[in-house]
């Protein structure tokens, strides 16, 4: 087992010299220049990790997985309006738009994944430890702890397999310092379920409500027109933060609990 933890790409965007003139010379300004020679650096590393299992004879018999941690840095150093450099998806990383939480994934497993496939069924990170051990064959185990994920095997097996139903939640009851964009990187929770997704901005006491399917840049909030489907993920995103038992934002005047989702949808 290898598990590979690039820096690249982070701050600072440190450039690389290997790739860095070529981006210079298409026109693209120094910071910015810097920041693809970085992605191009990481690209290389992972090409090195693939040619070495290739060397060695060790493809058939190894699975790789590649991801990102976040959605793209959208503020700067890089250039640009606040939250474009992702686009066609709003914000970064940071945001609970899908600029912040969606991010490529890959797999490539010999004899089960089919080579260019695409699946389009929303997983999340807590989803691995499951889907490893299926990989490795393990089926009676005991955990420490509860096991929030779930196994992304079925759908590496039939890349038409969807499931609309499951609902991910993400939760930040905190001010990220690395953007300066307002209530688009603090205090924040999220659920999404089929195509739908609601934002509850806890400091404003305000939800959106988002259809992916129809609407990939989320530049349509809904929840004024469909209440209902705003007043059903309320519910189901309140309904999961609390039996995870989930830190909520307190106001340091009053000392009291920020609202639920819900409570804020029956106002």
């Amino acid at each position: 087992f290898l598990y590979m933890g690039h820096y690249a790409v982070h701050l600072p965007f440190q450039e690389d010299p290997r790739f860095l003139q070529r981006y210079i010379d298409m026109g693209l300004s120094r910071p910015e220049a810097a920041y693809a020679a970085l992605v191009e650096g990481m690209d290389k590393s992972l090409g090195d990790l693939l040619d070495y299992l290739d060397r060695n004879h060790l493809a058939e018999n190894t699975i790789v997985i590649f991801m990102s941690d976040n959605g793209g840095y959208s503020h700067p150093p890089r250039e640009g309006g606040h939250n474009t450099q992702n686009y066609p998806l709003r914000g970064g990383k940071g945001s609970m738009y899908e600029g912040g939480i969606r991010e490529p994934m890959m797999v490539r497993w010999n004899g089960v994944t089919a080579p260019g496939s695409v699946n389009g069924q929303y997983v999340i990170i807590e989803d691995f430890y499951p889907t490893i051990l299926e990989m490795a064959g393990m089926k009676k185990y005991r955990t420490m702890q509860q096991v929030d994920g779930e196994s992304m095997v079925p759908y590496l097996r039939n890349a038409a397999k969807r499931n609309n139903h499951r609902a991910l939640v993400w939760n930040y009851p905190n001010n990220w310092p690395g953007g300066n964009n307002g209530y688009d990187n603090a205090f924040m929770t999220a659920v999404r379920q089929g195509d739908w997704k609601l934002i509850y901005f806890e400091k404003e006491g305000r939800l959106e409500l988002y259809d992916l399917k129809n609407d990939i840049r989320e530049a349509h909030d809904l929840s004024r027109d469909n209440p209902g489907k705003t007043r059903e993920l309320a519910k189901l995103l309140t309904a999961r933060l609390k039996k995870y038992k989930a830190q909520m934002p307190v106001y340091i005047q009053s000392g009291k609990t920020i609202p639920f989702p819900d409570e804020i949808s029956a106002r």
